[in-house]
């Protein structure tokens, strides 16, 4: 690990020596591409530092001669060494983390799609509740939420709902909300009080950009039909909402939420854009073989995930064992601690692969 850092560190110097130069401080294009390698490198080399600090000051003071001392003085030292030895413990943890391959679409804003499953309209009922629960989430983070399109069920659920949300860091953190939600409460239109389980699908998107998946023109059929949509007569009385299928796989897109045709076409392009890209990691995923291959994070569409257990106010996460109570706040959007246990169980995967 000290010899991979040690090389972190020279490149970073590297770096710094280079953006000095004349001839790169007047290049746009090489000065972006190294302060952006440079901000990459910060935390990892910031954190390195504080550890050859923190180790060079255990060193001295386990060099001195406690001999002669008195009991306080010797009971000081025994202390400060005991807090230099766990502070250098923890900085060695942070830096192997920080060592772990990144996620290129970590940054990214994403695209959810939300879409109920079996259970009717308790399942459609549920989807938008995990929207609910995805919205508060996003706000307490301080990222914004777009609808991009909804379909909705007669009573106040959601048979599809797909969204943006754009933040710092928000894939890094929604990625790990891909697969099969399952409730099990008693629905509203339940008259004997009797339990029902539903599920709903959750996809998160990476938010793909024109540089990253490019989509030929001709490979599109667009179609513009009157919305259908609530919105008012004025929705009504223009073509606006757009079908967009791309012919080469198949994959088909609408959206009709926005009273303007261009509006509607920017986004159902947006969600094109993200699947094509998913499509593509997925067929990247099959490639790893199946022993190295973890349930946490795999995004597999079939793969149950979570269950909330009104009844007994449980979440239960079924990746990693982990139940956690006081299911109201976890609706509300209070799911940190719950993206925390999967986030820090699939870390300790990588740390295993990468120490074998």
């Amino acid at each position: 690990m000290i010899e991979q850092l040690e090389k972190i560190e020279k490149r970073y110097r590297e770096i710094d020596e280079r953006m000095a130069h004349p001839e790169v401080a007047t290049d746009l294009t090489q000065l972006q591409s190294l302060a952006q390698e440079r901000a990459g490198l910060d935390e990892v080399v910031s954190k390195y530092k504080e550890y050859k600090k923190a180790l060079k000051e255990l060193e001295d003071v386990r060099s001195m001669h406690v001999t002669g001392m008195d009991e306080d003085m010797t009971s000081l030292v025994k202390q400060e060494i005991e807090t230099l030895e766990n502070r250098l413990d923890s900085l060695t943890h942070e830096l192997k983390l920080a060592l772990l391959p990144r996620d290129p679409n970590d940054e990214k804003d994403i695209i959810m799609e939300i879409r109920a499953g079996a259970g009717g309209n308790e399942a459609a009922l549920f989807a938008a509740d995990l929207f609910r629960m995805y919205s508060r989430y996003a706000q307490n983070r301080g990222w914004q939420t777009e609808i991009i399109s909804m379909n909705e069920s007669g009573i106040g659920g959601f048979k599809e709902i797909i969204f943006e949300i754009r933040g710092e860091g928000a894939f890094s953190r929604m990625k790990y909300e891909r697969g099969v939600h399952r409730v099990q409460r008693v629905p509203i239109t339940e008259s004997s009080g009797r339990i029902h389980t539903s599920t709903a699908t959750v996809a998160v998107l990476p938010k793909a950009e024109e540089v990253d998946i490019e989509i030929n023109p001709d490979d599109l059929k667009i179609d513009i039909f009157h919305s259908g949509s609530a919105g008012g007569q004025n929705v009504n009385k223009v073509a606006t909402a757009v079908r967009m299928t791309h012919l080469p796989t198949g994959m088909v897109v609408t959206c009709q939420d926005e009273r303007s045709q261009l509006q509607n076409k920017i986004k159902a392009m947006s969600v094109l854009r993200a699947r094509l890209m998913d499509m593509e990691q997925q067929k990247q995923d099959e490639q790893i073989t199946s022993d190295r291959r973890s349930q946490v994070g795999t995004g597999e569409r079939a793969e149950k995930i979570r269950t909330y257990n009104y009844p007994q106010d449980r979440v239960s996460d079924h990746r990693i064992n982990f139940n956690f109570h006081n299911l109201p706040s976890v609706m509300d959007g209070e799911i940190d601690e719950l993206i925390d246990a999967v986030a820090t169980t699939e870390q300790a995967r990588q740390m295993g692969e990468k120490a074998v």
